[in-house]
């Protein structure tokens, strides 16, 4: 037997990360479930107490602290210790992201076991997802919320898989391209590029060099650049607002930057696209785009 509070709701999102079930159990001893599976991702987290899990032909000895992932479709095993038994707390979710977040932690049926010593942020995490119970957008939002910080601080503790040099380096730098895709309109400068991939500035240059064979600077700049000729030839927004769209704040120096790469200023090389169509230019964007979208990353010979 177990005394548990728990909640299921009805999920229809398939996007992003959505919440699926929550709840906290205090179990009697030798309390156990399955073996059985269930049809999304579940993590346990231990808050007192012992227990085991058995997954993949492995059975690990868990106590407070612990945590234990249970993948989609996994059958598993677990139950409460004879004289210590567990008192824990779960997440369900589901989603487009769930499966890549989950790798990101460094957990999977292989590793599914951590620690983390974010004992009362945790239970808050689900606490708060319980009591945003209805449905409605305020609440759903809540909850999905909730669950973000929950993945958080799990990974803040949890193993990260090791990987080699090489993919680490291409993963840095795919990071940093998608930092510049989602920020190139705000005033962003290198070194915010790689604080967010946490490595240093001079590290991150010889990996843009390695890689797409110019600095981050050329291609923040590049990209921005790349954005702008976009907008001047399909729309009529001022010189300045494609500037500020772009991460300019200054129309004077995104003027004195575009015609370094074009040979010509912004409102001559709009009139210039307008009567020659662009056709020439449209295949250098063409070509830019897709070696962004490949991510400029060199694939292993």
């Amino acid at each position: 037997m177990e005394k548990a509070y728990k909640l299921e709701f009805a999920n229809e999102q398939t996007e992003g990360l959505a919440l699926d079930c929550c709840g906290c159990s205090k179990t009697e001893p030798l309390h156990s479930f399955g073996p059985a599976l269930k049809p999304h991702f579940l993590i346990h987290y231990v808050l007192s107490g012992k227990g085991r899990f058995s997954a993949g032909g492995q059975e690990y000895s868990l106590e407070a602290g612990d945590g234990f992932l249970i993948e989609p479709g996994e059958l598993v095993f677990y139950q409460a210790d004879g004289t210590e038994p567990w008192t824990y707390v779960w997440a369900g979710f589901s989603g487009s992201q769930a499966e890549k977040y989950v790798k990101e932690l460094g957990l999977s049926s292989q590793h599914p076991v951590f620690s983390s010593n974010k004992r009362e942020e945790l239970y808050a995490c689900v606490r708060n997802m319980m009591e945003h119970n209805t449905s409605g957008v305020a609440n759903d939002l809540r909850r999905n919320g909730e669950l973000a910080v929950f993945l958080s601080l799990i990974g803040e503790e949890a193993p990260v898989k090791e990987t080699g040099g090489e993919d680490r380096a291409n993963a840095y730098v795919k990071k940093a391209i998608s930092f510049i895709q989602s920020n190139y309109c705000n005033p962003i400068k290198v070194t915010d590029i790689s604080d967010f991939v946490c490595v240093n500035r001079s590290y991150l240059y010889t990996l843009f060099e390695h890689s797409v064979f110019m600095s981050p600077q050329k291609f923040l700049s590049a990209y921005r650049l790349t954005k702008a000729t976009q907008l001047l030839q399909t729309t009529d927004i001022p010189i300045e607002s494609i500037a500020l769209s772009c991460g300019y704040n200054d129309a004077i120096v995104f003027t004195k930057a575009f015609k370094q790469m074009k040979g010509m200023p912004p409102t001559a090389y709009r009139k210039w696209a307008r009567q020659n169509g662009g056709r020439r230019d449209k295949e250098k964007l063409l070509q830019i785009e897709d070696f962004i979208r490949e991510q400029g990353i060199r694939e292993k010979p």
